[in-house]
C-alpha cells in the first residue's frame, strides 16, 4: 500500500541513525582527542557503559522502526533494519568533519588525506558494527512476534 511520506526508507534510514549517534557523541570527543591530539584516556568504565547503551540504543531503534515498517505492511525489513541504525556512522563521519575544522590545526594535504582516510574507514567500521546489532535484533523481534501467530 503507499506509504506516509515520513515511513520512506531515505526519511528513516537518516532518522534512525541520529539516536545511536547522539548516545556516544560526547565519549567520541574524547576518544578522538586522545587519538589527534596526544591526550590520555583512562575512563574505560565509562566508555564500557557507553558501548552499552550504544548496543542498547540501536537495537532499539531498529526494532521500532521495523515494528512501524511492518505495521505500515511493508515487509521488506531486512536492509532497512541494517541500514537504520548503521546510518550512524554517516553521522561519525560528519562529526570528524566537524571535528576536524574546529579542533585540529592541519593545514598540509598529506596529514589531511590520512586523517580523512583513517576516519572514513572508522566510520565504515562503526557503519558495518551498529547495523549488524540493528539488524541480529530486528530479526530476532521478527522471529519472536512470528512464531506467536498459530495458524489452524
Amino acid at each position: 500500500p503507499e506509504q506516509a511520506w515520513y515511513m520512506g526508507g531515505a526519511f528513516n534510514i537518516l532518522m534512525g541513525g541520529i539516536l545511536p549517534f547522539g548516545a556516544i557523541f560526547i565519549e567520541l570527543f574524547f576518544i578522538m582527542t586522545s587519538i589527534w591530539l596526544q591526550r590520555f584516556y583512562y575512563v574505560f568504565g565509562f566508555l564500557m557503559l557507553v558501548l552499552l547503551i550504544l548496543v542498547i540504543t540501536c537495537s532499539e531503534i531498529s526494532i521500532v522502526l521495523c515494528y512501524f515498517q511492518l505495521c505500515n505492511e511493508d515487509y521488506h525489513w531486512w536492509w532497512r533494519s541494517f541500514l537504520t541504525s548503521g546510518s550512524s556512522g554517516l553521522y561519525l563521519f560528519a562529526y570528524s568533519i566537524m571535528y576536524f575544522y574546529t579542533q585540529l590545526e592541519i593545514t598540509n594535504p598529506i596529514p589531511t588525506m590520512i586523517y580523512f582516510g583513517y576516519m572514513a574507514v572508522g566510520a565504515l567500521v562503526f557503519f558495518l558494527i551498529t547495523g549488524t546489532v540493528g539488524f541480529y535484533s530486528s530479526w530476532q523481534f521478527v522471529w519472536t512476534i512470528y512464531s506467536a501467530v498459530k495458524v489452524d
